[in-house]
């Protein structure tokens, strides 16, 4: 099962992006630029302080950070977003030094759609969020209520919704990295 899961996600990402120049054209049938957003919640928290609002990521986070980074290797991202939080900035921190691109910090509370998805039209964005935020951005990206927030323990979850033109298609996939042999 080990082998099937990065070959299933391999031949998923072929899927959903192409190499070079050729990302950021239309599909054929479609009007319109190809806009991709990666959506993550944060690896694993340190969770040796109930009281932190704020805790750092522990060894198995900065693990599955690294890891995160390796999946997204071959996407050429343009854009990387996080929460104003040490998790969703130390999750997103190997990505970011890996394609040379600076966070940018955005509030979900506050954050107009409609504004962000013309800001990022054409580009490949990776968003890292929350357990709470994460699926209720991509419920607003896809313009229905798909998903419910998700358990407290799921930091393995990459949602891909891509756009071409008015069309949207979205998918869910699990990576359980950090598991025990």
């Amino acid at each position: 099962m080990r082998i099937i899961l990065p070959i299933f996600f391999a031949f998923s990402l072929l899927l959903f992006t192409r190499c070079g120049e050729e990302q950021h054209e239309p599909a054929a049938g479609q009007n319109g630029p190809v806009t991709t957003f990666y959506l993550i919640r944060h690896a694993e928290k340190d969770r040796s302080n109930p009281d932190d609002i704020d805790p750092e990521l522990n060894q198995d986070g900065l693990g599955r950070a690294m890891h995160w980074a390796e999946i997204l290797n071959n996407v050429a991202l343009d854009a990387i977003y996080t929460t104003d939080f040490e998790r969703t900035s130390m999750t997103a921190a190997p990505a970011s030094v890996k394609q040379d691109i600076t966070v940018q910090y955005y509030d979900p509370d506050t954050l107009n759609i409609d504004n962000f998805v013309r800001e990022n039209l054409g580009k490949n964005v990776l968003v890292v969020g929350h357990s709470n935020t994460t699926p209720a951005l991509v419920n607003k990206l896809i313009g229905e209520e798909k998903y419910a927030p998700m358990d407290d323990y799921d930091n393995g979850s990459l949602f891909i919704v891509q756009r071409i033109g008015n069309a949207t298609t979205d998918i869910r996939l699990v990576f359980n990295c950090n598991c025990p042999d």
